[in-house]
């Protein structure tokens, strides 16, 4: 296991630190570190060990707690970014049901999520609605008591492998944002289809969806109408610090790494370690990782505390996925040509971090969330 000095901090209760341990114990004998070539029948087998174990409870229900799942990625994720994926999109997916679901869809779905029987996903991009998500097109018009689907959703997370998809739609409430809804669909519902895989630098189950006049019962609504816009946000919010928490475990990774590579590697009758230029990126790399961590534990503590954190979970999310990227970049330069055969440890870090400073909010979209809070909060001093 990584440095878990930082265990000891403040953020944390003894629960936490056991659950770092516990988690850290079952990966090393569960978790594989590579995958082969059927990403989906290993994620479906991970989300299954995962149910099994007893760690996706950490990811439902409507008292999370965001320091765990923070602490449950960054484990995951050191071990496995499929492990790490296939845990958050239990929760992602269902994150909806959890914060604003009725009773029977809460007993219908959930317990099935937590126990790993039943693989959620998350629908909100689109073709032309990525980061501008009050231009969502895709529509669901009520027909008595039943709604209509049509149009397309992209960058779907278990696309293709899903049991339910949380689908937010334009019901049109109102303008933008605030005419949209969220719904529960069902695969195989008739008019649903997969319309396209999606492969990516680090596979994944992603897909494009496509509905056809879908038509489903309205009380697979999540919410109430028109507050779909929302309960996405709130949803987001919650895990948004997790995608940073994910990027730390990567980075650790890294590190671990790149420290086993400098204190290994001989060169001109001495270590990569002994070179000042080398001690210099790690020093770097160390300070990139615990800055990074104390913006994700703030932001985690402060959820926890019920307070408001657009601004910390932008920032956490922002520093960790942008410091990451440097720490496996530095890491992979100090293995040289090995750095880049693939499969290797940090070439695989490689192309598993790229993607976190995209998705759930870009790296410039974090930037204008942590300005427009600050903006909101400033009050003009008297001139």
């Amino acid at each position: 296991m990584s440095d878990t000095k930082y265990l000891e901090w403040p953020f944390f209760e003894e629960r936490h630190r056991t659950l770092a341990r516990e988690l850290d114990a079952w990966a090393t004998q569960n978790v594989p570190h590579a995958h082969g070539p059927d990403v989906d029948a290993e994620c479906k087998s991970l989300v299954r060990k995962l149910g099994q174990g007893g760690w996706l409870r950490h990811a439902v229900g409507d008292s999370i707690d965001t320091r765990a799942i923070c602490i449950i990625r960054e484990t995951l994720a050191r071990h496995s970014g499929l492990a790490d994926f296939a845990f958050a999109m239990q929760g992602l997916g269902s994150g909806a049901i959890s914060l604003a679901g009725t009773p029977d869809q809460r007993e219908r779905y959930l317990k099935r999520v937590e126990r790993g029987e039943a693989i959620s996903a998350f629908a909100l991009s689109e073709p032309e609605a990525g980061s501008d998500v009050a231009a969502m097109q895709c529509s669901a018009k009520v027909e008595g008591d039943h709604v209509v689907i049509n149009g397309e959703k992209t960058w779907i997370s278990n696309g293709g492998i899903a049991d339910f998809y949380v689908l937010f739609a334009r019901t049109g409430e109102a303008p933008g944002a605030r005419g949209i809804s969220a719904f529960i669909v069902e695969a195989g519902t008739p008019g649903f289809e997969i319309a396209e895989r999606i492969n990516v630098i680090a596979p994944h189950p992603l897909a494009r969806l496509r509905f056809t006049n879908c038509r489903i019962p309205l009380t697979q609504r999540v919410g109430a109408a028109g507050e779909g816009f929302k309960v996405a946000m709130r949803t987001l919010d919650v895990f948004r610090t997790s995608v940073a928490a994910a990027s730390l475990g990567f980075a650790r990774c890294a590190l671990d790494a790149a420290m086993e590579r400098a204190t290994t590697r001989k060169m001109f009758n001495q270590t990569l370690a002994d070179f000042q230029i080398t001690q210099s990126k790690l020093a770097q790399m160390a300070l990139t990782i615990d800055s990074s961590a104390l913006l994700i534990y703030r932001a985690a503590w402060q959820r926890d505390q019920g307070q408001n954190v657009t601004r910390e979970a932008a920032m956490a999310k922002l520093a960790a996925t942008e410091g990451a990227q440097q720490v496996i970049d530095a890491a992979v330069q100090m293995f040289g040509g090995l750095g880049v055969v693939s499969e290797q440890t940090v070439e695989r870090l490689y192309r598993e971090i790229r993607s976190l400073r995209i998705y759930e909010g870009a790296s410039e979209v974090q930037q204008l969330i942590i300005a427009r809070e600050m903006l909101k909060a400033h009050v003009p001093s008297a001139h």
